[in-house]
This record gives structure tokens, C-alpha cells and sequence, in this order.
């Protein structure tokens, strides 16, 4: 019971900081469109640094909670500088099929750090268990769904993404060096109802994925 008061009390702050966000630019990892099509689009992005936190738990849901709970901690100042992080977007949670428990899935919680920590990212305290992951510059199929991502949902949006993927161009493409089977990235607070914004993530192979004449966010 305690550690859920802790978890709904990490929520409640997300929304808050969600609201001044507002008021106030929020980094975002940059990156640059590529190839669009009428249900999902492919998106270069640089290098970048993320805080990772796995995650063994049975569901979707109870690792992205789970990851982000001891995420939030370490942006609230669980690190060795004491430093406090700003919010940023997305929150993606990786699945990796069949490396959990029981052949159940296994997940990785990432946060985007801010400019300001890309290069030397703050420590987080040791029994968090987070670990900075690092980006390479890659390819990413990407395609949006609203309301909540859930158990129940996330597979299905996958499999849209795999179909779509399937009759364009990039049928082939998912990169067989990718560590992740896709990954799910919300940008929304978990107490924002109408207009929520979630993506389908799922790395391609950077071979004729250029950057010429594409649009840059």
C-alpha cells in the first residue's frame, strides 16, 4: 500500500509539472521527418542520451508505472548531485518479447534527458537501478493513437504499424540490430483525459533513410 501512495504521489507531481510545461517550452528529443505516409511516418533522429529503467514486471502497465516511479525520483534529485531534472516527453516504455519471467515480456522505462545532462547525465542512486542508455543516430517508423495505452491496446497498435509498414515501401525494414521489438511513447499526463497523444515506435534501417529536403522538429 505504501509504495502505491508513493507511486499515485509521483503522478500527482507529473501532472503538476505537465501544467507549468504549459506556460513553458519542453525539451523533446529532436529529429527529422523523413518519409510520410497517411497512417504512420519515418523519423531520423540524432544522438541522444536517455535514463533507462528495466523493468520485469507482467504488464505493460505495472512496468511503465513501475519504471517511472523510480525515474521520477532520480529527476526529483535521487542522484549523486542532488540535481533536479525538468520534465521532458516523451515517456516510452520498450517491450522485449519473451525476456521476462514465464517467457512474459520485458520492459525498459526511458526518459529523455534535458540538453543541459546530455553529456554527463547525473548518477542516479544505486538502488533505483537505472542506467543511462545511449542513442545512436537511427530510423524510426513511427504511428500516433489516442486515450490511454493499455495492455489491451498496445499490441494492437503495434500490429497496425507491422501492417502499414508491410504495404509501403519499408516492407522489410524493421532493423534487425534494434534491441526492442517497438515501443510505446506518451506524451501526455496520466491525468490528461481528452486529446492524449501516444506513438508506435519501431526502429528501421538507416539505409536510404536521409535527411534532404525533410522537415526538422
Amino acid at each position: 500500500m505504501e509504495g502505491n501512495s508513493r507511486k499515485t504521489t509521483a503522478l500527482v507531481k507529473l501532472h503538476l509539472l505537465c501544467l507549468v510545461a504549459i506556460c513553458s517550452a519542453i525539451e523533446t528529443p529532436e529529429y527529422t521527418v523523413v518519409h510520410v505516409e497517411s497512417d504512420f511516418e519515418v523519423r531520423l533522429y540524432g544522438k541522444s542520451t536517455w535514463m533507462s529503467a528495466p523493468a520485469r514486471d507482467l504488464s505493460f502497465k505495472k512496468a511503465t508505472l513501475n519504471g517511472f516511479h523510480r525515474l521520477f525520483q532520480f529527476i526529483e534529485g535521487a542522484n549523486l548531485n542532488y540535481s533536479r531534472i525538468p520534465m521532458t516527453f516523451p515517456i516510452v516504455t520498450s517491450i522485449v518479447p519473451e525476456a521476462g519471467p514465464l517467457h512474459s515480456s520485458a520492459y525498459s522505462v526511458l526518459f529523455y534527458l534535458p540538453a543541459k545532462f546530455q553529456e554527463t547525465p547525473p548518477s542516479p542512486l544505486p538502488e533505483l537501478s537505472l542506467k543511462p542508455y545511449r542513442w545512436t543516430s537511427h530510423c524510426i517508423a513511427i504511428s500516433k493513437f489516442s486515450g490511454f495505452a493499455k495492455d489491451d491496446n498496445i499490441v494492437q497498435e503495434a500490429e497496425k504499424l507491422a501492417f502499414s509498414l508491410s504495404r509501403s515501401t519499408w516492407v522489410n525494414s524493421t532493423s534487425p540490430k534494434s534491441d526492442y521489438a517497438y515501443s510505446i511513447a506518451q506524451y501526455s499526463s496520466p491525468f490528461h483525459l481528452i486529446g492524449r497523444v501516444n506513438e508506435v515506435w519501431v526502429d528501421v534501417d538507416v539505409s536510404g533513410c536521409t535527411s534532404a529536403g525533410a522537415a526538422a522538429y
